[in-house]
């Protein structure tokens, strides 16, 4: 394994600095906070840095607040922190949902928010020294290969799917990213964020070069929202999702003023079904308006030789997550 330089920093604005410095040295650089997947990365080859930014001693970051009817919660909140919050439990419970539903607890007690949220594709292709667009080529090697874990929407000329849990759940409430960069502060919003293959076939988001995430800021919860994270996996505990619905909901009595439903799993961004959204708005929410949600959001999905099995599990895990927050 190759030498490492490790660069402590004590603030986010420092630690941008800090990156900038090194590639100005023809370093390549990489944050970490928790580290549960940058070191492995370096390992296998899938990451060049040779410069770690370590976020260990950033101050900045660490807490979760809630004022009025927003909330803002910090880049290095871990896992465990978001999924335990109350606050986050009572007004955010699909954050929280699928903040717990992350690997395992030694996992979660490690790994950050930024960290999840930004963290590199699991495709095998990529992981295992392919030559693919991920690692900067030209091909996609699921296209006509194993592709029975990519993408069902969205993919082209890239099919890997997002393996954030949380993504989906924080544009589901419209979350504002909030980044830090050597220029300075900016924020992006959920919409602005991801990023397609079509746009970009080699990143998954939109920082800039030496910027990081550093926060997000949801600033509108109304008092009558309910919200959900359903997750289906291939076994019982402790992987990522075949598919999971982050489900938002505004709800006057048992009727849908207005929903949010953003999937994980099988795009490579947390993807909106825009067309389920529709439908349920000034629904009731029941068994029926549940599974007519779920048929109508798989619509559009263009499964691979081999994910087809993806179709039912996605229906199947609306009209679920649906259906669980009918009044009642």
């Amino acid at each position: 394994m190759k030498t490492l330089t490790n660069v402590n920093v004590a603030s986010f604005s420092e630690a941008a600095a800090a990156a900038q410095s090194a590639r100005q040295q023809g370093k390549l650089p990489a944050f970490s906070g928790g580290g549960t997947d940058l070191l492995q990365q370096i390992k296998d080859g899938t990451d060049g840095a040779d410069v770690i930014v370590n976020l260990r001693n950033v101050a900045d970051g660490r807490t979760i607040e809630s004022s009025g009817n927003g909330y803002s919660i910090g880049g290095l909140v871990t896992l465990t922190e978001l999924s335990e919050d109350p606050s986050v439990i009572t007004g955010l419970s699909a954050i929280s949902e699928a903040a717990a539903s992350v690997a395992t607890p030694q996992i979660r007690n490690v790994g950050t928010l930024a960290g999840n949220v930004t963290q590199r594709p699991w495709c095998w292709y990529y992981r295992n020294g392919f030559n693919c667009f991920k690692a900067g080529g030209d091909e996609c090697f699921s296209l006509n290969g194993e592709n029975g874990q990519h993408a069902i929407f969205g993919g082209g000329p890239s099919f890997i799917v997002h393996p954030s849990d949380v993504a989906p759940a924080l544009v589901a409430f419209d979350a504002l990213f909030q980044v830090t960069g050597p220029t300075g502060n900016r924020e992006i919003s959920a919409e602005e964020f991801f990023v397609l293959p079509t746009t970009d076939p080699v990143r998954e988001n939109s920082l800039r070069e030496d910027e990081l995430l550093t926060g997000v800021r949801i600033p509108n919860v109304s008092v009558n929202t309910v919200s959900t994270y359903h997750k289906i996996m291939d076994r019982e505990a402790w992987t990522h999702a075949e598919v999971g619905v982050a489900t938002v909901i505004q709800r006057d009595g048992n009727a849908a003023q207005s929903a949010k439903v953003v999937l994980a799993g099988v795009a490579p961004i947390p993807w909106r079904v825009r067309a389920v959204e529709d439908f349920l708005a000034g629904k009731q929410i029941n068994a029926e308006v549940a599974r007519e949600a779920g048929e109508i959001g798989i619509e559009e999905a263009t499964p691979l030789s081999k994910n087809a099995h993806k179709l039912p599990m996605t229906s199947a895990a609306i009209e679920a997550a649906v259906l669980s927050l009918a009044a009642g």
